[in-house]
């Protein structure tokens, strides 16, 4: 038994403003004190380890410890920020808000006192909302910073803790070096004791014009009132998007959904999935119930802090009567819906930029060609995507879309939402619908073919062994298919920042990426192929067998 972990804990308490973690910890030490060796390893989670404060912020389980979420590590993150804030030149202020997950209220009051006793000007948004609220609100109240407690669609047990930025980065999330230099600021904070860090409840509130502006700006995405309307189906997977969207699909002029009931009001335990996540198996079964029973045309579910879209069409081929589009067939047909519309202006020849991923589809690709328009592919996540010069539209695979970037420049589930009902609506006055649009896709720019393999470990060390195996001997073929070139990310590749990713380009015009993923234990690999010849049904044949051998080959490959 480590007695410095041990004082490290008891020192942990005497800060612990929380009772129901302070119980708990109490009663670890006492285990630990007594010699059990579960509660020894369990103490030794939490301590000798510090949750890393990065580009996505904070996220981890709910718990006592500095290796968990809690309000002393958010006290520290908060004086942290708040003293970079002073010390970097920008503008002294943040505006604060929070989802419905358990103590994200809390968090988010604890981060405005602390902000106010540290003389930076603090703006809490009125009741838990959105996080595309929270974006929004960063250029609408115009402040320095932004920070959003949530935990997006991760397990109940967690909650998280994310930084956007204001002035020159117009409300983007943070990134490489301002994580750093952020974290190196809180650190200084964790050195002490929270207990004296003045506090001050002279912050600010605000009110609901913050909500009434981005529900406005959101309506008008729309691109004029709909004609035709398909019969859709809301799910909020128990999160905070419903009033929000309700608003803006309202002042759209959008008819009101039907909605999946047992999902959509708030509830921390998320007590109908077992994974609040929209992308999982099993958390759109009550919204494909919903939908059988009104013979719905189109689902629409947001995960649980809104900055997520999943879509569902009809598909009888498929037991639940529906399947969920996957983020590179949503990207792809909200890029074409903004390609369209940038060329049907009278304004010349169209401008503007679309962007994704790298691990997105390179579909998107092959609508910027078409149009005449900039491409750009960036890191994961939308700090990355949000930058892209000129942007018009961006998306990642992961259900994830930016669809009007003067208004918000995060993935935006509710304005995502919006879009994709717009182009459904005119689909449907055109005698259309999703699943023809789709095809039509195909048959325009070729049949793009995408999935993922997923390693989920216990062991981290297995991940950084994978791709250390994979840079120094790396495979010739995946599946048969030969390798052309390997890219490797790890030091910067052409305009990319360093990354963590290998990307292999096969001999067939396919391509596999593989990186470890930013926020869970796994190992995710993502392959993309394409067939731009024959008929359609030739070409979705082909696409799909070609998939089918890289999957075979790739689960070798990350064994």
């Amino acid at each position: 038994m480590s007695a410095g972990r041990l004082d490290r804990a008891r020192a942990w308490l005497e800060q612990d403003p929380d009772a129901e973690t302070r119980a708990e910890l109490e009663a670890l030490i006492g285990a630990v004190s007594s010699g059990s060796a579960d509660a020894e390893i369990e103490l030794a989670d939490r301590f000798d380890a510090r949750l890393a404060f990065g580009t996505a912020g904070l996220r981890g389980e709910l718990a006592a410890g500095p290796n968990r979420m809690n309000r002393v590590l958010v006290t520290q993150a908060a004086r942290g920020l708040a003293d970079w804030l002073l010390a970097s030149g920008r503008d002294a202020s943040v505006v604060i808000g929070y989802d419905g997950r358990k103590n994200s209220r809390v968090f988010a009051e604890d981060t405005a006192r602390i902000m106010a006793g540290a003389g930076v000007r603090a703006v809490l948004l009125p009741r838990l909302l959105p996080t595309p609220v929270l974006a929004f609100a960063v250029r609408h109240v115009d402040v320095g910073a932004g920070v959003m407690v949530t935990a997006s669609h991760n397990p109940p047990r967690d909650n998280g803790y994310k930084v956007y930025l204001g002035g020159p980065d117009e409300g983007s999330q943070i990134v490489s070096p301002v994580d750093a230099e952020i974290a190196a600021a809180i650190d200084a904070v964790a050195a002490g004791s929270i207990v004296d860090l003045p506090r001050s409840d002279d912050f600010e509130t605000a009110d609901d014009t913050v909500v009434d502006a981005y529900v406005a700006r959101t309506a008008q995405v729309a691109s004029t009132r709909p004609s035709a309307q398909p019969v859709v189906v809301y799910t909020a997977m128990h999160g905070v998007g419903w009033e929000t969207t309700a608003r803006v699909l309202e002042e759209a002029g959008f008819d009101r959904p039907i909605v999946v009931e047992q999902q959509l009001h708030p509830d921390p335990d998320f007590p109908t999935v077992a994974f609040p996540n929209p992308e999982e198996p099993g958390a759109l079964d009550l919204a494909y119930e919903t939908a059988r029973a009104h013979s719905a045309d189109l689902i629409i579910a947001n995960d649980p802090d809104a900055d997520r879209l999943a879509v569902a069409i009809p598909d009888h081929s498929d037991p639940t009567g529906y399947r969920r589009l996957t983020g590179n067939e949503v990207g792809a047909l909200l890029g074409w819906r903004a390609a369209e519309s940038l060329s049907s202006r009278d304004e010349g020849a169209p401008e503007g930029t679309l962007a994704c991923s790298i691990v997105s589809s390179p579909a998107l690709a092959a609508v910027a060609r078409r149009y005449g328009l900039e491409f750009a592919d960036t890191l994961t996540g939308f700090k990355w995507v949000s930058r892209a010069p000129g942007l018009v539209f961006g998306y990642e695979e992961a259900l994830g879309y930016l669809v009007n970037p003067e208004t918000v420049r995060d993935k935006d589930g509710i304005s995502a939402a919006v879009a994709f009902l717009d182009l459904a609506a005119r689909l449907a006055a055109d005698g259309s619908d999703v699943a023809r649009r789709l095809d039509a896709f195909s048959e325009t720019f070729g049949h793009f073919a995408s999935d993922q393999v997923s390693v989920r470990v216990d062991d981290l060390s297995r991940i950084t062994a994978t791709m250390s195996r994979l840079r120094e001997s790396p495979p010739s073929e995946i599946g048969g298919v030969r390798i052309d070139r390997v890219d490797d990310l790890v030091d910067g590749f052409g305009s990319l920042p360093p990354s963590d990713v290998l990307r292999f380009h096969l001999g067939d015009g396919s391509r596999v990426m593989v990186r470890p993923s930013g926020t869970e234990p796994k190992l995710k690999v993502y392959i993309d192929v394409s067939s731009e010849t024959g008929t359609l049904a030739e070409r979705i044949v082909d696409a799909e067998a070609r998939l089918a051998i890289l999957r075979a080959g790739v689960s070798d490959l990350v064994a």
